[in-house]
């Protein structure tokens, strides 16, 4: 199984430390995508590395910002209905659960979506066209780099140098 790059962000492993502190230890390995660094770590791994000595840093950070499409009034006012039903279908199963009156939930949808649109359409509005767009933001890295501590760097260098190579040669025994 494994870990997003950002993953368990509200949860401190043992032996990491509180505070944000750079990364030790020697490089590796550099690989150009996370899939790649994950796939040497996983690597390491597979062949009993004491991958608890290894980290993965990216280097260059970028934010990237892609754009979906364009903002509309419709599409305001459609996607402010869409979570006000889901917000107003829970709140009315809540009620409808406790109260055992399953109007509730009519009413919870309801006023769900009047309430949700009229956020979102205020929310729009106060933008004056500054932001016509819908986007999606992505931290990416230029490189990623695999570190070791200083006493296993040699061995994982050499595993790493194996992987890169690719399957050798089948022996014939």
């Amino acid at each position: 199984m494994t870990t997003p790059p950002f993953g368990n962000m509200g949860q401190r492993s043992p032996g990491l430390p509180n505070l944000p502190t750079p990364p030790t230890g020697w490089p590796v390995g550099s690989y150009a995508t996370y899939a790649e660094a994950q796939r040497a770590v996983d690597y390491l791994a597979d062949h009993d590395f004491p991958v608890g000595d290894v980290t993965i840093v990216g280097v260059d950070l970028m934010l990237v910002e892609r754009v979906i499409g364009r903002l509309t009034w419709g599409r305001v006012l459609a996607s402010g209905a869409l979570s006000g039903v889901w917000m107003g279908l829970f709140v009315g199963l809540l009620l409808a659960y406790f109260q055992n009156n399953y109007g509730a939930v009519i009413v919870g949808v309801v006023g769900g979506v009047l309430f949700s649109v009229l956020f979102a359409a205020l929310s729009y509005s106060f933008t004056r066209g500054r932001r016509d767009f819908t986007s999606a933001s992505q931290l990416v890295a230029g490189r990623y780099d695999v570190l070791s501590a200083p006493r296993n760097a040699e061995q994982a260098k050499d595993m790493l140098a194996k992987l890169a190579m690719g399957p050798g040669p089948e022996s014939v025994d």
